[in-house]
């Protein structure tokens, strides 16, 4: 199994084909990995279901910090 390292920082990009996603993790490397639209909207919907499923509450895309 991996060694699990903290996360330092990521980056979103949406690319013609889906996202181009950077990870960088504390002590650790950095790694680009490609997601297709269909994973973006699995991810989407297990950080919806982790933080208790959907809000009714808008987010303002100004206030959202990675």
């Amino acid at each position: 199994m991996a060694k699990l390292l903290p996360l330092q920082s990521f980056s979103l990009q949406e690319t013609e084909d889906g996202y181009r996603l950077l990870v960088s993790a504390i002590g650790g490397e950095s790694i680009y990995v490609s997601i297709t639209t269909d994973q973006m909207d699995d991810i989407i919907d297990s950080l919806e279901n982790a933080m208790g499923g959907e809000g009714d509450a808008e987010i303002n895309e100004d206030d959202v910090e990675f």
